[in-house]
């Protein structure tokens, strides 16, 4: 009995073991390759549970996520220009065909990442060489890019992956090279300057002399106006003066010299040398000497 007990415990351990070795399960990162005697038998792209011949076939699982390759140190290019630039970029790629992957690199992460940093490098070189630094730096850079990721795209599913994306961070100039252009921008923007400030001199002058203009014509009407309103006046005071003198020949007399005593007497130290029998002092002399009375 126990003898019986014994060999079905080893019976089940042996078909425990039989099973574990003939099932595996792929996840959903994953593909695997089936492989039999050293060749690819079959390929598993979707996850699930699956079995196999144990001792005869072997599994290999790839990761089919999308993996990152970026450049450790700036790659140097030349432009059209003959002009070096320093450029940063990284790429995004994954496995789509994993049987492919395995032959063409034997699913060596290493080896794909250097097939494929050739493959843009490439591109990069090719697409600089035809362009100047404004457009790489600022002007065309989105559609570099899209040039680069079709071509190491089309390239890179020769062994089996897909390139996502291809992406330059940055681009810049040799130390050299950006003080020549810094040096190149700084000319320009002091001639641009320059004309500005001679623009708005010109500017300046041109409103001052219309504005010493429209003060000539101003102060010219206004003075103009002033004597208009100055000759009223005394053409008005006239009148009047001629309209009382009419009325009082003799009043108008005496007012008079009394204005001459008081311009003429003014002041203490004034000094006035006259004969006395003058007709200036004939109100002085007699009040009542108008008419010779």
């Amino acid at each position: 009995m126990n003898k019986s007990i014994g060999t079905l415990v080893i019976i089940l351990l042996v078909a425990l073991v039989v099973l574990s070795g003939s099932t595996y399960t792929v996840d959903q990162r994953q593909n695997a390759l089936v492989f039999q005697l050293g060749e690819v038998v079959s390929v598993k792209t979707k996850p699930g549970l699956y079995f196999k011949l144990p001792m005869v076939q072997n599994i290999r699982y790839f990761d089919t996520r999308i993996l990152t390759l970026d450049a450790g140190d700036p790659e140097r290019f030349i432009t059209s220009e003959k002009k070096n630039v320093l450029v940063d970029s990284f790429i995004k790629w994954r496995v789509i065909d994993a049987r492919q992957y395995y032959v063409s690199v034997g699913g060596d992460e290493k080896r794909a990442e250097i097939r494929l940093n050739q493959t843009v490098n490439d591109g990069l070189r090719a697409e600089f060489g035809r362009r100047t630094i404004n457009e790489v730096v600022s002007g065309r850079r989105e559609e570099i890019m899209k040039t680069i990721r079709a071509k190491a795209d089309q390239d890179a599913r020769k062994i089996g992956v897909q390139v996502v994306d291809v992406r330059i961070k940055r681009v810049d100039l040799p130390e050299t090279v950006s003080e020549n252009v810094y040096g190149r921008m700084q000319a320009e923007r002091k001639q641009v300057a320059n004309e500005l400030r001679s623009t708005g001199a010109a500017e300046a002058e041109k409103i001052k002399a219309d504005a010493d203009k429209q003060k000539d014509v101003i102060v010219a009407e206004a003075y103009r106006d002033a004597q208009s309103v100055k000759g009223l006046g005394d053409a008005k005071a006239s009148s009047v003066y001629a309209a009382a003198y009419g009325k009082n020949a003799e009043f108008y007399a005496f007012y008079r010299s009394m204005q001459a005593y008081r311009e003429s007497f003014k002041s203490k130290s004034d000094v006035m040398v006259l004969d006395p029998s003058a007709d200036f002092f004939k109100y002085l002399k007699n009040p009542r000497a108008a008419g010779g009375k």
